[in-house]
């Protein structure tokens, strides 16, 4: 026994309804490359671009560690290097994805939760698994990020949430 509240799921035991029982809440911290980022905008150096992917890319060798960036981004994820100050940040296996490979973490994830693809096949897949799970009784499903009218002109990274957004920090 590992001290876990039980072998299934979380509300598998009570349904979603009466859901008492104890819930994993997870969130990715990385990178979530908005369509209009701020963290490009701030930037005095021009260290930080927007690949032919759609991503946000940091060039180490170029960044002065002003942190600029850091505080731009609404997301918290851009960080500093402790030695130096220079900013670092996931860059979605920017070398992978030059080679046509699918980025690292979508490929070894073993519960296929992290996808790489089309960004509108990305997104029609996840409005099904939303709908799938108000189905099944959790109305409090939704995809965070995806809308292209948010304030950053969305996410080329979303993420399906099972409580409000303010509950994942």
């Amino acid at each position: 026994f590992l001290g876990m509240p039980g072998a299934q799921p979380p509300g598998r035991g009570s349904g979603a309804q009466g859901r008492t029982d104890f819930r994993w809440l997870m969130m990715s911290d990385v990178c979530k490359h908005c369509t209009h980022a701020a963290c490009l905008d701030v930037c005095p150096t021009g260290s930080l671009f927007r690949t032919e992917f759609g991503t946000v890319v940091v060039q180490e060798d170029i960044c002065n560690g002003c942190g600029y960036c850091i505080s731009a981004c609404p997301y918290g994820v851009i960080d500093q290097r402790k030695g130096d100050g220079r900013a670092w940040k996931c860059t979605l296996c920017y070398d992978r994805l030059g080679a046509g490979m699918t980025p690292a973490c979508a490929q070894a994830c073993p519960t296929e939760s992290i996808q790489y693809g089309p960004l509108e096949e990305l997104r029609e897949r996840a409005a099904a698994r939303v709908e799938t799970l108000h189905e099944r009784g959790v109305p409090e499903a939704r995809l965070y990020g995806e809308d292209p009218n948010d304030g950053v002109g969305g996410d080329a990274a979303f993420f399906l949430l099972l409580d409000e957004p303010e509950v994942y920090g």
